[in-house]
């Protein structure tokens, strides 16, 4: 096995410097094969996870490539989410592999969440669309992104609205009471199932998008009153957000996953839990990050602007993103030059030998058109 140096990155953001404390807003780490100066490096950033260490930096590194698991601002952050902001955070990463780390084909991985941030990052870069949110203004050095050489996705959804929208419990009937619920729209009513017959499915999924709006309803009604009195903004929770019919039904498109499962358990332990996506926001990060009417996350408006080549990877047995997510994602991309595959794997690739037969994906892929 090869040695790998790992290189911590910190540097400044275009609009917000170095805390007090020392921190620096845009962090990451550098993996490489000690003694090389890889001319192909792939960059990966979620929106609010460490990606620093990701699990495929020493591998594709093994493999010659340079690797940047960047974090913007948000990193833990993720209540204050702005994409403006993070997308500029981005292009600090991007520059830096460029300019310093000497890569002359820079690569985005949107693995997870991060599939459509990286999008977007993309889309951005080569047309921008992004705008700022009412009463604010657009981050400095969004508009002059440095474009990407190429695009992968793995284990990825379209976009943050979506997934929360797909995940979030439809029988909830008030965001102030997480016990109120609909009894007919409950997934955990034996007299709904599971198995869920499609007139219930459909029911739910009309459901959850109401919710989604009503949130969004109360957002800009509560941030016109708060504007009125002088204040920017506050804090609110979004409760039971582990319901998706597909973690406790696995008949709805079914794959290898286990069934009765999510990323954080039993779902219906889970969705009761203060641990779920959303928890904490604000009403300028629901508009931002979380609304299917306003947020600039969504892949779908992102990904037909990604004309470089792109890869597209998902792991049949994921408990959270499904095949036609991935379907998806491919079908959007405005490339021609795009491949999808499917391996037997969860989420993060935890299979014994998926994290290699990955990497020895992308590195096949990645040979082809960047050597």
């Amino acid at each position: 096995m090869s040695s790998i140096e790992r290189t911590f990155v910190g540097l400044p953001s275009l609009n917000l410097p170095r805390a007090g404390a020392g921190g620096h807003p845009c962090q990451g780490i550098y993996h490489r094969r000690a003694g090389t100066r890889p001319k192909v490096a792939v960059i990966a950033t979620h929106y609010q996870i460490d990606f620093s260490e990701h699990y495929l930096a020493s591998y594709l590194a093994e493999r010659g490539f340079g690797f940047l698991g960047w974090n913007t601002r948000f990193r833990g952050d993720e209540a204050h989410f702005l994409l403006d902001h993070a997308l500029s955070d981005i292009g600090v990463g991007v520059r830096w592999l460029r300019e310093e780390a000497g890569a002359e084909a820079v690569i985005l991985l949107g693995n997870s969440g991060g599939g459509s941030l990286m999008a977007a990052y993309q889309s951005q870069a080569v047309e921008p669309m992004v705008t700022a949110l009412p009463g604010m203004q657009l981050a400095r050095g969004v508009d002059d992104l440095p474009p990407a050489d190429g695009y992968l996705s793995t284990a990825a959804h379209l976009g943050r609205p979506d997934v929360l929208t797909a995940w979030m419990d439809g029988a909830a009937t008030d965001e102030s009471d997480p016990l109120a619920t609909d009894p007919e729209l409950d997934l955990w009513n034996p007299a709904n199932g599971p198995a869920y017959d499609d007139a219930f499915v459909a029911r739910y999924r009309a459901a959850q998008e109401a919710r989604n709006h009503r949130i969004t309803a109360w957002v800009k009604d509560e941030l016109a009153r708060l504007t009125a009195a002088g204040y920017h903004d506050r804090p609110f929770s979004v409760a039971r957000t582990w319901a998706d019919p597909r973690m406790v039904d696995p008949t709805l498109e079914p794959t290898r996953r286990e069934p009765n499962s999510c990323y954080a358990g039993v779902p219906e332990r889970a969705n009761r839990s203060v641990y779920g996506i959303a928890s904490a926001c604000t009403l300028r990060t629901w508009l931002s990050l979380w609304s299917l009417e306003d947020s600039q996350t969504r892949a779908h408006a992102h990904l037909p602007k990604i004309t470089v080549p792109a890869l597209v990877v998902n792991g049949n047995a994921d408990t959270g993103v499904f095949p036609s997510d991935a379907q998806a994602i491919f079908d959007l991309l405005g490339t021609d030059d795009k491949e999808s595959h499917e391996l037997d794997a969860d989420h993060y690739f935890l299979n014994e030998g998926a994290r290699d037969e990955v990497a020895d994906l992308i590195e096949a892929w990645l040979g082809k058109r960047y050597a």
